[in-house]
């Protein structure tokens, strides 16, 4: 069987080397794309303080961090909505393979990000690349396949890879916050620094976490001469049977509710996740519990070893070499308090970082159970709902609990919490490669696609990052004692409730595709 021929009854052949080689290039794909845009929840808050010096809960962090959210999600949805008529019109291997390119060498090159305007525009171009990713990749395996069934199973499966993607980054974030001390020092070229400015902490963890996003452009590299262009998409265009693509067709009268529909409820997926999922890593670190175990192990001997260890650094012994002594003594307080509150800081990361690592392990649990539902389940609308219904009642619990007990939440239960939410909303995103295909002819497969997204996705979906953070930076909502992380889980809270009902409401609205094979 090649990849153009259809699948025939009885029992079917494996994968032939050509779609074994397609999924594994999907699969990295996918798992980067998520890899890539989960890092900003980890690396932002020590970035926004060593790039610009900014504090959690003030106007200023509050500021950054909804544009470091948002901004890119404009670009992407943007340039994503464009990749996706692209992707009609050039191809879908030629658009999954740049789009790979793009945000895997976009990300290694934030790693040397200077200022924060350095910063916000690499996570554009990543955006950009992510955004590519998605539409051309489940337009291609869509496409791979004619028996509905192997179909649903490879694009369930293959879109779970991405929840793996998101344990990855916690992984690596964890393996930079270990070894960044070892690592080799990151710097901007002598001759850039006049123009591009001086890294300041060349060890930072958060470099290293950033510059791993390079890995998925290496096996791309040996592996893009085998891969072919999608057969239903090449047979068209050869035929000289493939329409031009057109944005404005996927709002004519027979698709137009499809388009506007899924892109809303495409929107509220999202934006349960960045809205609400995604601010967890900024609430943790303020944790009482977490706080009291960083300073506890602060005053212990792993502190004060960490501490020590930062004071005898050649940086800073260069930093005080030939000062007079009463200088010197002034800047090594100051380099003790640096150290201190980094040592602080970590820990938290750390913390948060293991909270993260329940999420993925809840959306990757969400990921299978839709792979496995998608043949079982044969009506989409009822399939959705199974993620919906579950995720209305956990999500509002699990953050508002956290709130209204000030933070004082048990871990174990906030480590279940988590998982369930990151089951019931992440598993959605699954469900939307699978039903996209189906609804979308191959001409408007990827604009079709794109749109939803893009447009509903990447750009008001994510938005609802910007939404959190600055509903909770809106002092009058809240009690003048709350913290900024209880006030940032209230909103998240909200959020929540928001969009999971908003969803539900739209389920109804849905049109359940005429027929399992795809539409020509």
């Amino acid at each position: 069987m090649n990849a153009a021929s259809p699948d025939v009854p009885g029992p079917r052949p494996g994968l032939t080397r050509t779609q074994w080689l397609i999924c594994v290039i999907a699969v990295i794909g996918f798992a980067f794309d998520i890899y890539e845009l989960l890092m900003l929840p980890l690396i932002i808050r020590p970035a926004l303080s060593e790039l610009g010096g900014l504090l959690p809960g003030t106007p200023e962090y509050i500021g950054w961090a909804r544009t470091l959210f948002y901004v890119p999600a404009i670009a992407g949805g943007i340039f994503g909505l464009l990749g996706g008529y692209l992707t009609d019109l050039l191809g879908r291997r030629r658009m999954l393979t740049f789009s790979i390119l793009l945000y895997a060498i976009s990300a290694f090159f934030a790693g040397f990000s200077t200022s924060l305007g350095m910063l916000l525009f690499f996570r554009c171009l990543i955006f950009v690349g992510v955004c590519l990713e998605f539409v051309a990749a489940v337009a291609w395996l869509a496409e791979l396949f004619d028996d509905p069934k192997r179909r649903e199973r490879v694009l369930g499966y293959t879109q779970a890879f991405s929840s793996v993607g998101g344990l990855l980054v916690v992984y690596g974030n964890k393996a930079a916050l270990a070894w960044a001390a070892s690592l080799p020092a990151i710097g901007i070229p002598g001759f850039l620094e006049g123009v591009l400015g001086e890294v300041q902490n060349s060890h930072a963890a958060w470099r290293y976490t950033l510059m791993s996003g390079l890995i998925p452009a290496l096996p791309l590299i040996l592996i893009r001469p085998f891969l072919p262009e999608s057969p239903k998409w090449q047979q068209k265009k050869a035929a000289g049977t493939l329409k031009r693509p057109s944005l404005l067709e996927i709002f004519r009268p027979e698709l137009r509710r499809t388009t506007l529909v899924t892109t809303a409820m495409f929107a509220c997926s999202f934006g349960a996740a960045f809205g609400a999922i995604q601010q967890m890593p900024q609430i943790v670190p303020d944790f009482a519990k977490v706080q009291a175990e960083g300073t506890a192990r602060l005053d212990a001997e792993e502190g004060r070893t960490a501490v020590q260890k930062h004071l005898d650094s050649a940086e800073v012994q260069a930093r005080i070499k030939d000062k007079p002594e009463e200088e010197r003594a002034k800047t090594l307080q100051q380099e003790r308090q640096k150290a201190r509150r980094g040592f602080l800081r970590d820990v938290g990361q750390k913390k948060a970082a293991a909270v993260q690592e329940w999420q993925e392990y809840g959306g990757l649990a969400g990921r299978v159970l839709l792979a496995v539902l998608a043949t079982v389940i044969l009506s989409r609308i009822k399939l959705i709902r199974v993620f919906i219904v579950p995720g209305l009642l956990i999500m509002p619990l699990v953050f508002g609990y956290a709130a209204l007990s000030n933070l004082e939440m048990a871990m174990p239960l906030l480590y279940a919490g988590i998982f369930l939410s990151g089951m019931f909303t992440v598993g959605q995103f699954s469900f939307w490669g699978n039903y996209l295909p189906r609804i979308y002819p191959v001409h408007l497969r990827g604009t079709g696609e794109g749109f939803a997204a893009n447009i509903g996705g990447r750009l008001i979906g994510t938005g609802f990052a910007w939404v959190a953070q600055t509903v909770s930076g809106f002092a009058w909502l809240f009690p003048k004692d709350m913290t900024g992380a209880a006030k940032l889980a209230y909103t998240a809270a909200g959020i929540a409730v928001f969009v999971y009902v908003v969803n539900f409401v739209l389920s109804f609205f849905m049109t359940e595709p005429a027929r399992e094979e795809l539409p020509d």
